[in-house]
């Protein structure tokens, strides 16, 4: 009997063992953020009219993570809620719109190495990432977490992961549906009335699939995408006596694809930075698409603590009156356009600016006094690479839209506390008023904030 007593005890005391061995081998992190951004806003996005009053407030985004990495496998999870201070109609009762619950489920997602890590030789990797995601890749012109926007972006999706020798290789795919089904693929947004588009305008992609091959070299990097993004297809009728025009969406997806390159090489206190992209297939309405962007820069490195950055954007766009199944209009797609077109984000982001192309003239200056503190200001000239039609119709040939003036400090109190404030001042024209259908429009736009951002 003490024989089966002790073995008994034995085999628990095994069990516990292995138990506590797993668990230890395990690791399992909890993290936070919580960012408040108070704005002052007197024409930020786009032109506020002379008569329009600036607008005052403070939003926030509170993150809670969980991450938990084992053998061959690792999982991230973020619940986000982003709101304005007030919104909420009483202290003590929830009493909110429901449009502005912004409570939600920001990443979910886990990560499989398809390799036998205990095997694997450093910097070689073969990964199976699926769930809810951010992308982030090069200089996030085309794929970006937009992390400025308090909600940021993220995608549902599979994406393979392999890395050697220097090279990386990844592939993504994404499938969207409003719901789960009985029958049919048809995804046509909710609300249904809220159209497709991209920069985090109205409704996502039905489908997407990416490549993405990069190549890591002495003081630089290269690399090749290929982005085809689907939208459901629908059919307009117009509209008749008091009956409103209706979309019904049908089976089939219009494709579009864009494809090129992006290259970034430091040689010594200079560091060039190039890229190319080519858009084909069709629009999310259906039109034939053939568009461009072209970008270069050239960053030297004035001192140990200063550099300067003189560059240009160029994106193809359409002509004003001018009858043709082709849209030349790029669409930077679901990048970060807050890092490259002015912090104002009058292009590329919310606010239209008509059916044009854009020219970005600009320099760039950095100065690091001290090892917490780095202060920038930056210069843009914006250009319409277009004919915009002025308020009068008459044709303005490539006019200037004004220049952006952005000057932005930031303080490292520790690792865990920053703080930033930035002052930026747009000076437009008549064109940027008439492109972007503002009446009555003020020349001189400015926009302030002060962050404060907490990492715990």
């Amino acid at each position: 009997m003490n024989f089966f007593i002790r073995r008994k005890t034995f085999l628990r005391f095994c069990a516990l063992a292995v138990l506590y061995s797993t668990a230890a081998e395990a690791q399992v992190s909890l993290s936070g953020q919580l960012r408040t951004r108070t704005e002052y806003r007197n024409g930020q996005g786009t032109l506020l009219a002379n008569d329009a009053p600036s607008a005052f407030f403070t939003s926030q985004r509170t993150r809670i993570s969980a991450a938990y990495a084992a053998y061959r496998i690792k999982a991230f999870v973020t619940v986000q809620d982003v709101r304005v201070w007030g919104q909420d109609a009483s202290t003590i009762n929830r009493t909110t719109n429901a449009d502005l619950n912004g409570l939600m489920l920001h990443e979910a997602w886990g990560e499989i190495s398809l390799l036998d890590t205990n095997q694997t030789k450093s910097g070689n990797e073969f990964l199976l990432k699926i769930g809810r995601q951010e992308l982030v890749y090069d200089d996030v012109r085309l794929l970006g977490n937009l992390d400025w926007l308090q909600q940021a972006r993220r995608h549902d999706m599979a994406l393979l992961k392999y890395a050697a020798k220097g090279w990386m290789l990844h592939a993504g795919i994404a499938y969207n549906q409003n719901r789960e089904q009985k029958s049919g693929t048809i995804y046509n947004g909710v609300p249904a009335a809220y159209p497709a588009g991209t920069n985090g305008i109205g409704t996502a992609y039905k489908s997407l699939q990416f490549v993405y091959l990069g190549r890591k070299f002495n003081g630089g990097t290269a690399s090749f995408l290929v982005i085809k993004d689907d939208f459901n297809q629908f059919t307009t009728s117009p509209a008749s006596g008091t009956v409103a025009a209706t979309k019904t969406y049908t089976d089939g997806v219009w494709s579009r694809v864009t494809l090129g390159s992006y290259v970034n090489a430091t040689l010594k206190k200079l560091t060039l930075k190039g890229e190319a992209y080519y858009q084909t297939g069709r629009d999310p309405a259906g039109r034939m698409l053939s568009a461009y962007l072209l970008s270069g820069a050239l960053t030297y490195a004035t001192g140990r603590k200063t550099a300067i950055t003189i560059g240009e954007d160029y994106t193809s766009g359409n002509e004003p009156g001018v009858a043709t199944a082709t849209n030349r209009r790029f669409d930077p797609l679901y990048g970060t356009p807050h890092k490259h077109w002015g912090l104002m984000d009058y292009f590329y982001v919310a606010d239209g600016f008509g059916i044009g192309g854009l020219s970005d003239f600009y320099v760039k200056g950095r100065w690091k006094p001290l090892d917490k503190l780095t202060v920038t200001a930056d210069f843009h000239q914006f250009a319409s690479t277009n004919t915009v039609l002025a308020a009068d119709k008459t044709p303005l040939n490539k006019p200037s839209f004004g220049q952006e003036f952005d000057l932005v400090g930031q303080y490292a109190l520790t690792k865990q506390i920053g703080l930033e404030g930035g002052y930026c001042v747009f000076n437009a024209t008549d064109a940027l008023a008439a492109a972007k259908a503002i009446s009555n429009a003020q020349k001189m736009n400015t926009w302030g904030y002060l962050m404060v951002n907490l990492k715990f």
